[in-house]
């Protein structure tokens, strides 16, 4: 409900500070995609088919942390797409990027505190405060690092810079001790600061050429595909009653190439009717169709109940991201 200036009554999200970072900065971008689309609700969203959860999507406009790029997809189709009518494909290609920056700069910032006392250089275009890094994991050397030239001194190692940090006697030249001990003593803070300076040249490769993780996506499968073909039970808008329990059956063509093996159907929002997380895709050969089945129990209340499910492996990652979910859809008299 909303009052007579139009905000909706009761307390209000905090809206994040774009200036504070770039998952911040992502937040606000995603504020504004939901205000430009009528501001709905976090429930009506979920309602007009964005395949997360009510927490998920709220999680997401609020700027602590980077949502998965499954989740930013289901908040930006329903609103962008189903809302404001935008080209799916040209929609989805420009919030990728604006995901994959965001997720390059905040795992620059991870590998900056994780290496304290090493101050990483800024990323071309990027201000010092928003200077951040890869996690060590996404360090392995690309051809941008294999360019690079060896030797040149690093600002952080050098023996004014050094000096400038470990207290009294700045400003006279440290005594080079020899051997082993000196070795030691030199050694982390020339790796950590290698590190650093490999971890801002990934970044960099993963800023400007569009590149990405996906941790939560499995890596497509070549020829692997879809087709959705009836819903043999329990069709939408099915009236059920109060408590009843009805198994909902599906029909799935693999119409790829690769067997399915190791898959489930994962539920991606909750509702009022109850059902398992995750239900079995049974062993589909590439041309065959395959049924899915889950047992669903209707509330003791009456109301709408639909709940969404996307294909996922035995390690819960998506198998088809950019499609949409399959769902049941009753009402509960």
């Amino acid at each position: 409900m909303r009052d007579a200036q139009g905000d909706r009554r009761g307390r209000r999200p905090n809206r994040p500070d774009p200036d504070a970072g770039p998952v911040e900065a992502f937040a606000d971008r995603l504020w504004q995609l939901k205000i430009a689309a009528g501001d709905p609700s976090f429930a009506e969203m979920c309602a007009q088919g964005a395949a997360a959860s009510k927490s998920s999507l709220a999680a997401a406009a609020q700027g602590r942390t980077l949502p998965s790029w499954a989740v930013t997809w289901e908040f930006v189709r329903v609103l962008a797409v189903g809302r404001l009518g935008q080209d799916q494909a040209a929609t989805e290609r420009e919030w990728r990027t604006h995901w994959t920056r965001t997720k390059a700069l905040t795992d620059l910032t991870a590998l900056a505190s994780h290496h304290q006392g090493v101050d990483p250089p800024a990323p071309e275009g990027v201000a010092p405060s928003s200077a951040v890094s890869v996690p060590s994991t996404d360090l392995a050397p690309s051809p941008a690092e294999s360019a690079a030239p060896q030797g040149s001194p690093s600002p952080s190692t050098s023996p004014t810079a050094r000096a400038s940090s470990e207290g009294p006697g700045a400003g006279d030249p440290e005594p080079v001790a020899s051997g082993p001990r000196a070795v030691s003593r030199f050694r982390p803070k020339v790796l950590a600061a290698a590190v650093v300076a490999c971890a801002v040249v990934v970044a960099g490769v993963f800023l400007f050429s569009g590149r990405s993780p996906e941790p939560s996506v499995a890596t497509p499968i070549a020829l692997d595909e879809s087709v959705f073909e009836a819903d043999v039970t329990i069709p939408d808008g099915t009236l059920v009653g109060k408590g009843e329990s009805f198994e909902k059956v599906w029909r799935i063509k693999n119409a790829g190439k690769v067997e399915w093996a190791g898959r489930f159907l994962m539920r991606v929002n909750d509702t009022l009717c109850a059902a398992p997380r995750k239900v079995g895709v049974p062993r589909t050969p590439p041309g065959s169709s395959v049924d899915i089945r889950v047992t669903v129990e209707a509330p003791k209340t009456a109301g709408a109940c639909k709940i969404f499910w996307k294909m996922v492996d035995a390690e819960g990652r998506l198998l088809f991201p950019d499609k949409r979910p399959i769902f049941l859809d009753v009402r509960v008299s």
